[in-house]
């Protein structure tokens, strides 16, 4: 099974554009292809931002997904980094890769350049397969 990290903006295009490569890493987790691994300040960043008003995602759709997430999502408690990053609210995506040794798939890759994990978007991740 694959495991990554998700950055909050690929699910945000995944449900903007559901024909784009973030909707086909969407797809693959839906699917089971895919495990999302996250910890509880990722899950709250996705549910805050994904529920936003400028949006405009329907509740329930939002809802279905974060109890999808939230019940195949391995969930797990990262050994905190002193490093600094340009974006301390990217912080907890890197802690989460580098403790379980997966890619950030993300479509700010600039973001995570000097974090010393794999970071791909996700045409690059898509083109693995």
């Amino acid at each position: 099974m694959t495991r990554i990290v998700l950055d909050t903006n690929i699910l945000v295009f995944s449900l903007l554009s559901p024909h784009g490569a973030p909707a086909g890493i969407l797809d693959l987790v839906v699917n089971g292809k895919v495990t999302l691994i996250l910890d509880s300040r990722i899950f709250s960043e996705y549910r805050e931002v994904l529920n936003r008003k400028k949006f405009s995602f329907p509740g329930d759709a939002v809802a279905s997904l974060m109890e999808y997430i939230g019940q195949e999502g391995l969930f797990i408690t990262p050994v905190p980094l002193r490093i600094l990053v340009p974006d301390p609210g990217d912080l907890p995506f890197i802690e989460v890769a580098c403790h379980e040794g997966v890619p950030i798939v993300t479509g700010n890759i600039r973001h995570f350049r000097d974090s010393g994990v794999q970071v791909m978007t996700p045409a690059e991740f898509l083109s693995l397969d």
